[in-house]
């Protein structure tokens, strides 16, 4: 058995045990969070930068690509549902709304908290905020978003 057989047999055998699984789909899903965190990047720059598009244009075109990849990627590689699933438009939708509510309502009240009330940099503030929306979208994913049905 070669290694990657054998650490893909050990991740199989952890994501069975409860106590492993939520740490091991919160690690998945900060991966994923990480790939779509890159391609934002680039998305926004390249499009203002290279394209001279609006930055709101941009930023908005960025969330929009980067929300769907998320969700394709979390479906697959994260929250693997098993049992009776919800329609796949509704858990898109749900997806879309947890990150509008921690990535754009959430985000935007911290940082006016931290550079209007507390004086914080906005490089810095914009780090805590990921410490403190990260968990958050990943609880929304995990018991909203991605949530099985009842049968």
């Amino acid at each position: 058995m070669s290694l990657a057989e054998k650490a893909k047999s050990k991740l199989a055998d952890l994501e069975k045990r409860p106590k492993w699984n939520s740490l091991i789909q919160f690690v998945k899903f900060g991966m994923v969070g990480g790939i779509n965190t890159v391609l934002s990047y680039c998305i926004v720059n390249g499009g203002y930068y290279f394209l001279h598009i609006n930055e709101q244009i941009c930023n908005a075109s960025a969330f929009i690509i980067t929300v769907f990849i998320s969700f394709l990627l979390n479906s697959k590689f994260v929250f693997k549902v098993e049992g009776k699933k919800q329609p796949w438009i509704l858990a898109l939708l749900k997806v879309y709304v947890s990150y509008s509510v921690t990535g754009l309502f959430l985000s935007a009240g911290l940082i006016a908290l931290e550079t209007k009330v507390l004086g914080i940099p906005l490089f810095i503030g914009t780090f805590v905020n990921l410490i403190i929306t990260i968990p958050i979208n990943f609880l929304l994913n995990k018991f909203w978003a991605y949530k099985k049905r009842k049968e």
